[in-house]
């Protein structure tokens, strides 16, 4: 979980698989079906059909979700940045779950191979290895950075390698196990939503649209940016040995994650936006979590060390 690391990835790196061709066509269908419903959510507007609880239940899903995609994939299970009473860490599991970016501890294990090589060989999305130079070969780098690489396992993290202590718990390996269940969980909860606020079949549908497919489109995307474009636009604040970046006009669509380079330079940090004019969301909910006594050992660096590692 360090930095970008000197050590040449190897064999035992890369996860086995065991069917590529249906992981795949998974990750086509996950990837191109929310983009699909974008033809629906035009006629809708157009015909006038938008009511306010279809954007009350996108709002309130892609909160759920994108933050137990942050604070729970990300701060807690890859980093450890604090740690959490099990009601706690299972629920940020279940919601991270039910955003389908993957099962948690492949999820986990591809970003701490990512921090292990990142920008190096063996990174498993990085958009400047093996992409070629000038124009195409930037936009082939943040075409595979940003959602490329999901359709390829020849960089992916091994989850024996870099999840052991995730495979161990009984809650995250539950949780894992049960990926199919809250994925599908996080499509049929705005369709409820949908039919108890409006009470037809119509406002379920349009329920599952907006808080299932379109919320879907948004998350991952948002999700995808991190890899892509913080990695290749924005300000170097800190050195890294890498190419990460923080880009204010994303932070606050992706919860405080695209201060991404704060984040490389102190990859265990619970909090990524070191100052009150970095807005980061995710930071206020585990301070909240930590002010109730559901969260504690939350990891901050000190002023000092944060300015030892300041770009010049």
């Amino acid at each position: 979980m360090t930095d970008a690391g000197s050590a040449s990835p190897g064999p035992g790196d890369v996860e086995p698989v065991a069917n590529e061709t249906a992981d795949r066509i998974a990750t086509g269908v996950v990837t191109v079906l929310p983009v699909l419903s974008l033809g629906v959510v035009v006629w809708q507007a157009w015909g006038g059909w938008l009511h306010w609880r279809d954007v009350a239940i996108f709002a309130l899903m892609y909160v759920l979700t994108g933050l137990g995609v942050t604070v729970g994939f990300h701060r807690l299970f890859t980093h450890r940045s604090f740690k959490a009473k099990p009601a706690v860490r299972g629920t940020l599991a279940i919601l991270g779950s039910a955003a389908i970016e993957g099962p948690i501890v492949a999820w986990v294990a591809d970003h701490r191979k990512h921090h292990a090589f990142s920008d190096q060989p063996g990174d498993p999305h990085s958009p400047h290895v093996d992409h070629g130079h000038g124009f195409k070969g930037a936009l082939r780098g943040l075409f595979h950075a940003h959602m490329g690489w999901l359709f390829i396992h020849t960089d992916r993290g091994n989850k024996a390698r870099y999840a052991p202590d995730l495979q161990k718990d009984p809650v995250v390996s539950w949780v894992d196990r049960t990926f199919l269940l809250w994925a599908t969980a996080g499509l049929l909860f705005p369709a409820l939503l949908g039919f108890l606020l409006g009470g037809t079949i119509e406002a379920a549908l349009t329920g599952l649209l907006w808080g299932g497919l379109v919320r879907m489109l948004v998350v991952h995307h948002v999700t995808y940016s991190i890899n892509s474009l913080c990695h290749f636009f924005g300000r170097r604040d800190y050195v890294t040995g890498d190419e990460s970046r923080n880009l204010a006009w994303l932070a606050p669509f992706s919860f405080g994650e695209a201060w991404h380079n704060n984040h490389h330079a102190f990859p265990t940090a619970a909090e990524h936006g070191f100052s009150r004019r970095q807005f980061d969301p995710s930071a206020y909910v585990i301070r909240a979590l930590e002010r109730t006594g559901l969260a504690w050992d939350v990891v901050r660096p000190s002023a000092e060390r944060r300015a030892s590692k300041l770009a010049a």
